[in-house]
């Protein structure tokens, strides 16, 4: 990827998507909208092991848009965390239209496999953790962060591959 000046501060350098600062800044900012208009978001966790996509970094820009892909709506956000994380954020969203986007996503990864799976001899392992919740005064976005983290923690754990829970409120 040929880095850019221009978006240095909000996107990562090696996807080409959003980042982890600009990620928590928009989706701070959609909480607290959530919160005065009592409408429901979802934070998504997908964990890919992408060790053998790492030796091929535009496998992983590929990889990363093919998943951004799979968000139709323009509200809707994607950034890579941290080496194998990528977080989505899916606003005014019920458990219903959370299970449609994870369908889509999936439908992208297996597309994706298809496409470059074998050409360069890698599987691909993923986990999908999901927080759907309202937000109110009781809980904080930090719960929900959590709330993800735990159940992709358990998925790890309990070798599942996809977890869609709603968080009750406090």
């Amino acid at each position: 990827m040929i880095y850019s000046f221009r978006n240095a501060s909000f996107r990562d350098p090696q996807t080409g998507i959003y980042n982890q600062e600009y990620f928590l800044e928009v989706f701070n900012r959609e909480w607290y909208r959530h919160l005065r208009e009592e409408q429901s978001l979802a934070l998504v966790y997908l964990r890919p092991h992408i060790h053998e996509m790492i030796k091929h970094h535009k496998l992983l820009e590929i990889f990363s848009h093919d998943i951004e892909k799979s968000l139709l709506r323009a509200t809707d956000l994607i950034a890579k965390f941290d080496k194998d994380i990528f977080a989505l954020g899916l606003f005014n969203i019920n458990e219903e239209g959370a299970d449609v986007v994870i369908a889509r996503v999936e439908e992208q990864i297996s597309q994706f496999m298809a496409t470059y799976g074998q050409d360069h001899s890698f599987t691909l392992d993923y986990k999908i953790a999901s927080g759907v919740c309202v937000p109110d005064r009781r809980n904080n976005i930090e719960q929900l962060f959590n709330f993800v983290e735990q159940i992709s923690d358990d998925l790890e754990r309990q070798n599942q591959h996809l977890a869609l829970k709603y968080m009750q409120r406090a």
